[in-house]
C-alpha cells in the first residue's frame, strides 16, 4: 500500500541511505535477505520499488520505518516522537552503556533539557531521566558512547542522552562516593562533547555555556589530557565567533606547555595535543595567517608519526589522515581551491572509518568546488558527504552552503541541486 507521493526514486534513495550509513555492501545487506546483490542495486535506483514483499523485508533489514517506503502512513506530527536519522535505527552504539535516555516529546524539548543540564543547580534531567548505574566503570562507558555517537554523527540521539549523562555524573559527584578529579575529567568530557554538538547546530551561546562549564571541570581534574582538550572546544568557540587571534593565541600557549617529548607520551596524550593543534590549523587559515597555520600543521604532523586513533570508537580521532584534512580545510579556507582539490583528491581513495571525518572531506571539496564555479562538480560532493553522514549534512553550515550553490545557479541548469536544497529545507 504504498502511498502515492513516495516515489520510487525517493524510496531508493533512503534505501540506499540506510545501507551506507551502516556501512554495509549490497552484497551484504542482499545476501541477509536471500536475494541477489542486482535486486538490491535494483532497489536503490527506484526500480522494483512496487513489491511490498521486499519493502517490508528490506525496512526489517535495515531497520527503516514503514512509513519511509512508503509502507504506512506517515505518524501524526502530534504523536511523532524525534525522527530517527535518516530511518537507520541506532542498533550499534545504545548497547554501549548509554542507559538514561530521555523521552523528550519535542526537538525543542530535547534541546532545553540540554540547556538546563549545562546550567549550575538542579537540572530538569536529574527530575526527568532515571538514575542510571553510577559507578565509574558505568560512567565511563556512557562518556565514551557519547563520543562515538558524535563520532558517527548521531547527533538526535547525542543530543537525547547527555542530558540524563551530565545529570547522573554531577549527582555522582555531589554523592562524594567516586575520586573527586575522575569525576571532574568525566564531567570535564561530558561537557566538550555539548559544546561540540551545540557548535555543529550553530547554538553558539550554547555552546559558550557548556565550554565554560568543562574548563572549569578540567582545571580540577588536574589531568593534562583533558585540559588540552577543553582548551581545544573553547578555541572551536572563539573561532566561531570570529575571534581567531586570542584562538591562535590560545592554542599555542597552551601547545608550548605540553609540546615535546612524544615518543615517551600516552596515545591519549599525543591525541589531546594533536587535535589541539589542529584546531590552531582552523583557527589561523580563518584568520588568513598563512605563516601560523604553517607552523600548527607542521607540528601536527610531528605528533601524528608516533599515534594513530581512526576508530569510531576511540577515545579522540587522530591520525595523519586527520591532518591531512585539516590541511585541505585550511586551503579552503584560505581560498586556495585548486590546491585544496589536490590535496583532497588521493584522500577520496583512503579508507577514513570515523562518519564525520569522511563527510568532513566531501564537505570541503564541495567548499572548494564551489569557490571555482563548479556547481555540478559541488552537488555530487555534498551527496557523497550525505551518504557518509545524513544528519551532519544537515546542519546550519552545510545547508546555507547548498543554499548559496543552488541560488548561484541561476539559469537553474542543474535542478538535482535545487532539489536537493529544497530537501534539506533551504531552497534557494
Amino acid at each position: 500500500m504504498a502511498e502515492a507521493h513516495e516515489s520510487p526514486r525517493r524510496i531508493g534513495e533512503v534505501i540506499r541511505q540506510a545501507r551506507v550509513l551502516q556501512r554495509r555492501s549490497q552484497k551484504n545487506v542482499a545476501a541477509a535477505l536471500g536475494y541477489h546483490q542486482s535486486k538490491v542495486s535494483r532497489l536503490e535506483s527506484g526500480r522494483g520499488t512496487d513489491d511490498m514483499r521486499v519493502l517490508r523485508a528490506m525496512a526489517q533489514e535495515l531497520g527503516i520505518p514503514p512509513h519511509k517506503l512508503g509502507l504506512a502512513p506517515a505518524p501524526s506530527s502530534r504523536t511523532t516522537a524525534v525522527a530517527e536519522p535518516e530511518g537507520v535505527h541506532r542498533r550499534t552504539f545504545l548497547a554501549a552503556g548509554i542507559t538514561a535516555l530521555g523521552a523528550a516529546s519535542s526537538p525543542a524539548a530535547i534541546r532545553d533539557a540540554l540547556v538546563q543540564a549545562l546550567l549550575p543547580g538542579p537540572t530538569l534531567a536529574a527530575a526527568s531521566v532515571p538514575r542510571a548505574a553510577s559507578d565509574v566503570a558505568s560512567l565511563r562507558n556512557r562518556v565514551g558512547a557519547t563520543r562515538r555517537l558524535f563520532h558517527t554523527c548521531d547527533y538526535a540521539t547525542l543530543e537525547r542522552v547527555l542530558p540524563g549523562l551530565i545529570a547522573d555524573l554531577r549527582c555522582a559527584s555531589d554523592d562524594g562516593k567516586i575520586d573527586a578529579p575522575t569525576l571532574s575529567g568525566l564531567l570535564a568530557t561530558a561537557y566538550q562533547t555539548a559544546t561540540s554538538l551545540l557548535l555543529k547546530q550553530h547554538d553558539q551561546g550554547s555552546a559558550w555555556l557548556a565550554v565554560g562549564r568543562a574548563m572549569a571541570e578540567a582545571e580540577r581534574s588536574g589531568d593534562p589530557v583533558v585540559l588540552a582538550s577543553s582548551v581545544r572546544v573553547q578555541t572551536h568557540v572563539l573561532a566561531r565567533e570570529k575571534h581567531t587571534a586570542q584562538a591562535v593565541t590560545l592554542v599555542r600557549h597552551t601547545a608550548d606547555q605540553l609540546s615535546g617529548s612524544y615518543d615517551r607520551r600516552s596515545p591519549k596524550y599525543l591525541a589531546a595535543v594533536g587535535l589541539l593543534l589542529l584546531r590552531g590549523v582552523t583557527a589561523s587559515s580563518r584568520g588568513g595567517d598563512r605563516a601560523s597555520t604553517a607552523e600548527f600543521l607542521t607540528e601536527a604532523k610531528e605528533v601524528a608519526r608516533y599515534v594513530t586513533l581512526n576508530q569510531p570508537d576511540a577515545w579522540a580521532n587522530f591520525c595523519q589522515t586527520n591532518v591531512a584534512l585539516h590541511e585541505v580545510s585550511a586551503l579552503v579556507a584560505l581560498g586556495d581551491a585548486g590546491l585544496a582539490l589536490q590535496a583532497a583528491r588521493p584522500l577520496t581513495n583512503r579508507p577514513i572509518p570515523v562518519p564525520e571525518r569522511r563527510a568532513a572531506l566531501w564537505v570541503e571539496t564541495a567548499r572548494a568546488h564551489s569557490q571555482l564555479g563548479r556547481l555540478a562538480d559541488g552537488y555530487q560532493a555534498l551527496r557523497m558527504a550525505e551518504s557518509c553522514a545524513a544528519q551532519d549534512v544537515r546542519r546550519p553550515a552545510i545547508r546555507h552552503l547548498a543554499a548559496d550553490m543552488a541560488a548561484r545557479d541561476h539559469r537553474r541548469t542543474l535542478p538535482e541541486l535545487h532539489r536537493f536544497s529544497h530537501r534539506l529545507g533551504v531552497p534557494a
